[in-house]
């Protein structure tokens, strides 16, 4: 008698495993997302070999503070590189709170798979990035261009913001 119940827990405890495994299965596989997909507030632009973590970028730039010391054809347009990571931080869009100004790579990126995000500033300036260069100078990037190139500028210059977050 002992035998039997132990043989039928063995069972049921199986069962339970093999279900348990299957959903994991399943919830992994229900939740991986692509390149473009609108997904978290954002659209993405990068995911990792997983399919369940990658980068998301803010549907459109950061709007210009008035007064922006930058100005195209007399239009202010942009943020120096303090006023754009404060920006970032304080950024609550799409349902999230978590956004951030994008690293020198993360921000290459962008770049890379950028036509599936859209809505850049175009021939009006680079964009900031969160890493920092020389003494008083960060990186941006043109996100338009053939082959734009990344470059160290002064901290005080105004460029585009476009704020990404991970999941």
């Amino acid at each position: 008698m002992k035998l039997i119940a132990k043989a039928r827990f063995a069972r049921l405890w199986v069962m339970v495993l093999l279900t348990g495994m299957s959903l994991v299965s399943f919830s992994a596989l229900s939740f991986a997302v692509t390149i473009g997909e609108h997904y978290g507030g954002g659209i993405v632009f990068y995911v990792d070999p997983s399919g369940q973590h990658g980068l998301i970028a803010a549907t459109s730039d950061i709007p210009d503070l008035p007064g922006s010391t930058r100005t195209y054809s007399d239009v202010p347009c942009g943020y120096t590189w303090v006023q754009a990571k404060f920006a970032c931080s304080k950024l609550k869009t799409g349902g999230y709170h978590d956004w951030y100004l994008p690293s020198k790579d993360e921000l290459a990126q962008l770049y890379r798979n950028g036509v599936v995000v859209g809505g850049f500033a175009g021939s009006t300036g680079g964009y900031w990035s969160s890493s920092e260069g020389s003494t008083g100078l960060a990186w941006e990037q043109p996100l338009y261009g053939v082959k734009p190139v990344p470059s160290q500028v002064h901290k005080s210059w105004a460029f585009s913001v476009r704020a990404v977050r991970a999941f």
